[in-house]
């Protein structure tokens, strides 16, 4: 090998940070010393890796982007096999995980917890995005596995369904579908939905009105399910979510009601989402081991049960 990993390292931490001198700050060696290796490995590579800029740092070429997403699986797959070799037994090594925004704050605490309760030698990197940035880090190797729905994954995305959760409709306290057991989208269409604007997400909500012909009253939009949740217990409007905390209390102390959707209507399958032909470590598969255990139709951590039977709306409607 005519490249040593220290020089993959330097090469990574000046894409990351799109300057030599950034990068040599990051790596706690001077800039030339950066500068050198990343020539060598254009020259061992044949490949130029950066467009210098003047005054304005670097910018990778293609070339340097396909051999950064191979570089950090391979630093990755070195952890591992160090991990390996000195773990006496038990998991080691840190995991990047990635979990779609919605479901972070709910599934990830209790998830990570308990992992690493089990493992106390791992410890685990979460990042919360949305769905698109989720596939795009995934195909940069910034994260190892993403726990997120199976929304246009891509063909070069291997997914594993875990559970399906069905879309509900969310009220406020003032609103009187409230009470009903279900409620249909053809009544709900006229009505003002605060909508989930996040990528792919947004598309999928509004496709559920689209399969059935009918066009939303789109009165609020917002990328934060809080807020969202917040602005239906003030009466604001009604909204669509897959995923269902635990709390039936918006963040303002005001009550929020789930109701069901009568009729049949896609759901979101929640799973695991990883780069399709890059195996997975000894710790990935621990991970997703442990996912399969704690994630079921009868329990999601940190989220209530995804069967559509226990939401508790009051039985006096239709």
């Amino acid at each position: 090998m005519k490249f040593t990993l220290r020089q993959i390292e330097y090469f990574i931490a000046a894409a990351e940070s799109g300057s030599i001198v950034l990068a040599s700050q990051r790596v706690n060696i001077s800039a030339p010393s950066v500068s050198t290796a990343i020539a060598h490995l254009e020259q061992q590579f044949g490949v130029q890796l950066f467009v210098r800029h003047h005054a304005q740092g670097l910018s990778l070429t293609p070339g340097g982007r396909s051999l950064l997403r191979e570089a950090r699986l391979g630093i990755r797959h070195m952890e591992g096999l160090y991990a390996a070799a000195t773990e006496h037994g038990g998991l080691r090594g840190t995991l990047n995980v990635g979990c779609l925004v919605t479901l972070a704050p709910m599934v990830m605490p209790e998830l990570a917890g308990s992992f690493m309760r089990a493992n106390p030698g791992c410890s685990i990197q979460a990042s919360e995005q949305h769905q698109e940035r989720l596939l795009q880090s995934l195909r940069r190797a910034q994260i190892d596995l993403a726990i997120t729905y199976d929304l246009q994954a891509g063909e070069d995305i291997a997914y594993e369904p875990l559970v399906a959760l069905p879309p509900y409709a969310l009220f406020g306290a003032a609103d009187e579908l409230r009470r009903r057991r279900r409620v249909r989208l053809a009544e709900l269409a006229r009505r003002p939905l605060i909508l989930l604007d996040l990528p792919i997400s947004r598309e999928y909500l509004l496709g559920l009105f689209m399969r059935a012909d009918l066009t939303p009253h789109v009165s609020w939009r917002s990328p934060h399910p809080e807020v969202i949740r917040s602005m239906v217990a003030n009466g604001f409007g009604y909204a669509l979510f897959n995923a269902r905390p635990k709390s039936l209390y918006a963040m303002d102390g005001r009550r929020v009601y789930p109701v069901r959707l009568a009729g049949a209507h896609p759901a979101a399958i929640l799973g695991l989402a990883s780069l399709k032909g890059h195996n997975g470590s000894r710790l990935i598969q621990a991970f997703a081991a442990h996912c399969r255990e704690q994630v079921t139709t009868r329990q999601v951590p940190g989220m209530a049960a995804p069967i559509a039977a226990s939401l508790d709306a009051p039985a006096d409607g239709a």
